[in-house]
């Protein structure tokens, strides 16, 4: 029996591969196995529909970028940056997925991967607290907005760039939002 990660590769290759010349609406299971020459009976052994197989390539490549485990001495800031570079690499497939609206979009997959990153890191800075959720959803939604802004933008900077206009936005940023309340009479 062949192994169940190869076939998921392939799979997920041909859907890539489709991608770059069609949009994802207008590509069928059949059109993906067609292309890596596998039946569809294959195709749902593994995945029950092709948001499944986009989903897949998405939890795969993002988080294993985003969490290499054999990678222990890699900072915060060095996994944004793989991350990021992830992105821009594949920005011509991050695009048309992000094209995609809608029930289990990669829209929505892409903050539901956001989430136990974001926590994590919450909850290593602050600790447990009642306004703990208010902080995971006001960063997720800002980095998933931000990101999808840059990966969408025709002139995409690259990621060494984004990352240090990012870092200084919330160094900077954070400090005068800062000032501005510490010094108003309105809160």
């Amino acid at each position: 029996m062949a192994d169940s990660g190869i076939t998921k590769r392939a799979l997920a290759e041909a859907l890539k591969q489709l991608m770059e010349e069609l949009p994802f609406s207008k590509i069928s299971v059949a059109d993906i196995c067609e292309q890596c020459d596998m039946n569809r009976k294959s195709f749902y052994y593994h995945f029950k529909d092709k948001y499944d197989l986009l989903n897949w390539i998405l939890d795969t490549e993002f988080l294993g970028t985003a969490l290499k485990s054999g990678e222990p001495d890699k900072t915060s800031i060095d996994r944004l940056y793989d991350l990021f570079t992830y992105l821009y690499t594949n920005r011509t497939f991050v695009r048309k997925a992000l094209e995609i609206r809608g029930q289990n979009s990669p829209v929505e997959h892409f903050q539901e991967l956001l989430m136990p990153i974001i926590r994590a890191r919450m909850t290593e800075i602050f600790g447990d607290s009642a306004d703990q959720e208010f902080r995971i959803h006001f960063f997720c939604d800002a980095l998933k907005c931000t990101i999808e802004r840059w990966i969408l933008d025709p002139e995409c900077k690259p990621p060494d760039i984004f990352l240090n206009q990012l870092m200084d936005t919330i160094r900077n940023g954070a400090e005068v939002v800062y000032h501005i309340f510490e010094s108003s009479d309105q809160i």
